[in-house]
């Protein structure tokens, strides 16, 4: 079913349709139309968690002094013109209203439509509400967050009966510093006043405000150059500047490496950093300067922990003699650091992009996405086939339902262990 045609033909029909769906599915029973599988996938999250239907679970407000501090911390603010000239004309015309939240789910921003924003103030939809997917239920601004794509949430298909009346179409946006979760923005309102192309409409929107985050990444970046050039100049035998999130911005003595990855908590003196090893780390105006050593220092790395239990943020940490650090993964590197972890004796690239993609031609993809790993992994991943380092200890920190795995992967292979979870607990053959 098509339900973003189907509700601008007939926005009555499609509410009945999707009620129908959602009392039998909700129930247990097999429903006359499945519901969509995001939606359904969404469903089975909230009914493992515990999250009640039937009850309207609002959180608390934050302050209001505490939504001003997150406004002014949070990235998102450099976007907000960009969003707001891309959605806000549009939505206060057809009755919408511009929602962006944290990556944490908490509203931020809300702005449009001033009698929509009455309704939405019934619906709980509120300045410093939290709208995470485990807290008020299927929506676009938690949903979203956890499958990291696009998602339009029509009426019944919101999980909260509460809920039902509304119409959420909410995008991710990323920080392309590090692939990050920054937020979501969501365009919401009635069921009766929404497009088939609002959901496109609002994911083009997130683009183009991460299309902007770079920009001034870029901008960031020349100015670190312009204080580097004098540093570097002086200086001899390998050595280069970074800004705090490890973007090269020049390099003297050396081929250049784009980005080095660095511990969360990095402070001065010597350490190891993947793929440049043992260095001097000196602190220079919004960057550092990472001075290349020869010295030998032990860099075996005892353990590299791989955390999948949070759904919108999947961390590695590795830690080694020197010390440990952490990144919070995108999901395709979460997928292929779990397979790799499935198959500790190796896998190739044609295997790994079988287990992706289900087709074992598609190596191309596979090889740069595991090039970009190696940029921060380093030694501790090997090639021909790739695997883990034989002398580390990997553990894969696991959702407690299996079934909640990596909720945004459409990988053969992961499908598969899910789907495994669910025959367990049925006991399907």
């Amino acid at each position: 079913m098509n339900v973003a045609r189907l509700a601008a033909v007939d926005a009555a029909q499609a509410a009945r349709v999707l009620s129908e769906v959602r009392e039998a599915t909700l129930a247990g029973q097999r429903a006359r139309i499945a519901p969509r599988p995001v939606i359904e996938q969404s469903w089975g999250r909230m009914l493992r968690s515990g999250v009640d239907p039937e009850r309207d679970r609002r959180s608390g407000l934050l302050p209001s002094d505490e939504v001003r501090r997150r406004r002014e911390e949070s990235r998102l603010r450099h976007v907000l013109p960009v969003l707001r000239e891309g959605l806000l004309s549009v939505a206060d015309v057809a009755q919408h209203i511009m929602v962006v939240a944290e990556a944490d789910g908490r509203v931020l921003w809300r702005e449009g439509s001033p009698p929509v924003l009455r309704k939405a103030d019934g619906l709980g939809l509120e300045l410093g509400a939290d709208w995470r997917e485990d807290v008020v239920g299927t929506n676009g601004v938690g949903t979203p967050a956890v499958v990291r794509r696009p998602v339009q949430v029509f009426a019944a298909e919101h999980f909260a009966r509460s809920q039902t009346s509304w119409t959420c179409s909410g995008a991710p946006i990323t920080d392309p510093r590090d692939g990050r979760l920054l937020g979501v923005v969501d365009v919401s309102g009635p069921l009766e006043t929404m497009h088939p192309a609002t959901l496109a409409w609002v994911d083009s929107v997130a683009k183009l405000a991460e299309a902007r985050l770079r920009e001034l990444h870029l901008t960031s970046l020349e100015r670190l150059r312009a204080v580097a050039a004098p540093v570097l100049a002086r200086l001899t035998g390998r050595a280069l500047v970074v800004d705090r999130n490890g973007w090269t911005a020049a390099v003297t003595g050396m081929p250049y490496i784009r980005r080095v990855t660095l511990p969360k908590s990095l402070t001065p003196g010597r350490r190891w950093l993947p793929s440049l090893g043992s260095c001097a780390v000196e602190p220079l105006a919004g960057g550092w300067l990472l001075r290349a050593d020869d010295t030998p220092l032990a860099t075996a790395a005892r353990r590299i922990a791989l955390d999948l239990v949070r759904p919108d943020r999947c961390m590695v940490t590795v830690t080694a003699s020197s010390g440990s650090w952490s990144r919070e993964l995108s999901p395709r590197h979460a997928e292929l650091l779990f397979l790799l972890a499935e198959h500790p004796a190796g896998r190739g690239a044609a295997g790994l992009a079988e287990d992706l993609f289900g087709d074992p031609t598609r190596t191309v993809t596979v090889r740069a996405e595991m090039s970009r790993i190696r940029r921060y992994l380093g030694e501790l991943l090997q090639h021909r086939p790739y695997r883990f380092c034989a002398d580390t200890e990997v553990e894969v920190i696991l959702p407690d339902d299996l079934r909640d795995l990596l909720p945004q992967s459409t990988a053969p292979a992961v499908i598969l262990k899910r789907n495994d979870a669910q025959s367990d607990r049925t006991g399907a053959p």
